[in-house]
């Protein structure tokens, strides 16, 4: 039996890829890392079946990039997954650290078809620079704070989980009675 807490990985980028895609420089470390926290936090961790981090396009202090996400498709959630991409673009410069990202349902597919999707993805890109790194996370808490302890704690976004506790309130997202008043 495998350890709940580890991630499994089919693939590895250790450090950047720099060859095939144009890298010519140290990129944006942070870009990854808080992409994926993001698209967690806005999915549910807890939903958050695996996870795919494609190999980044950089040039000098930008980098643009892909992350796939499947997520336990609700009621029937063994037999389907919902698959999202958050794709991103950041930079640095003399004025600071820019990570722009969006996230976009693509549709949903059996857990079975996903593994040739992404090798899809990756011919349709024309990139041969390396396939993209898989966690496997089953919505397991523990597993997926050990993906996010590949990278240094300092990449992270400090705000989001899980440098920050996570809301374990149910009842603090309802808003309090003088917050609904304020906002009438």
């Amino acid at each position: 039996m495998t350890s709940p807490s580890a991630p499994h990985e089919r693939t590895s980028l250790r450090g950047r890829p720099r060859t095939g895609r144009g890298d010519d420089g140290p990129g944006v470390p942070e870009a990854i890392p808080r992409t994926l926290q993001g698209a967690v936090d806005r999915l549910g961790a807890e939903t958050v079946d695996r996870v795919w981090v494609f190999p980044p396009r950089i040039k000098g202090r930008k980098e643009s990039g892909l992350i796939v996400v499947s997520r336990f498709a609700g009621e029937g959630a063994s037999e389907r997954r919902d698959l999202f991409t958050a794709s991103y673009a950041a930079e640095r410069t003399g004025r600071g650290l820019t990570v722009d990202w969006g996230l976009s349902e693509e549709g949903t597919a059996p857990p079975d078809r996903l593994p040739p999707v992404m090798e899809g993805v990756m011919r349709r890109s024309g990139d041969d620079s390396g396939t993209p790194r898989e966690f496997e996370l089953r919505g397991d808490l523990e597993r997926i704070e050990a993906c996010f302890g590949e990278w240094e704690e300092s990449l992270l976004d400090p705000t989001l989980w899980p440098r920050v506790a996570p809301d374990t309130d149910e009842e603090s997202n309802e808003p309090e009675p003088a917050e609904e008043a304020e906002s009438a």
